[in-house]
């Protein structure tokens, strides 16, 4: 009975230190900015793709079109073995059969080319404006303990000087107590002189 209920508490101690390594884990800064950014990354292709097949790739089939002669993008092609695609009647055309033929597609290898760089483009202006506000907000803080040390330097100045004029005035009421002492001290004496010389 005493071994049960021991593992029980075990298993329950393991449970609470799971979810509490595993809170510890979430609530880091790091793993949050990753799950962000991972969110963030796969709204965004979306978007990419879009600039890319909806405004750009049309732009450069145009330019292709004018320079190559071809009508898209997506026909250039090296060809390395072509496969001629055959009619029913088994009479072998002139049209190329992509499907079983080997070939280098030059138009998605540009495609995907066009779409890193306007990814890295992007995330480098995203960064780049981030960076620029923590700069800013680094600086505002630096600023901040800059007026804060200040602050303090000068109380810590105003402190010492109050302590300073505190002690000076103490030691002239010192120096007047010893006086008025010394003075006592002189009136004594020549009271106690006239006394004896009466």
């Amino acid at each position: 009975m005493g071994k049960t209920r021991k593992m029980k508490q075990e298993l329950k101690e393991k449970r609470v230190s799971f979810f509490a390594d595993f809170k510890t884990f979430i609530t880091r800064g790091n793993v949050l900015d990753m799950a962000v950014g991972v969110i963030v990354g796969g709204a965004f292709t979306g978007i990419i793709n879009a600039l890319s097949n909806n405004i750009l790739k049309p732009v450069i089939n145009w330019l292709l079109a004018l320079i190559l002669g071809k009508d898209s993008l997506s026909e250039v092609f090296t060809f390395l073995t072509k496969a001629y695609k055959v009619t029913e009647d088994g009479i072998t055309t002139t049209e190329i059969d992509l499907e079983n033929s080997i070939y280098i597609d030059w138009g998605a290898f540009i495609n995907a080319i066009i779409n890193f760089f306007l990814i890295a483009l992007t995330l480098f202006v995203i960064v780049r404006i981030i960076n620029g506000i923590r700069k800013k907000l680094d600086a505002k803080e630096e600023a901040e303990k800059e007026a804060k040390k200040k602050e303090a330097e000068a109380a810590a100045a105003l402190a010492a000087q109050k302590a300073a004029e505190a002690e000076a005035a103490q030691k002239a009421a010192e120096k007047a107590a010893l006086e008025q002492m010394y003075a006592n001290i002189a009136r004594q004496t020549e009271l106690l002189e006239k006394l004896a010389n009466k």
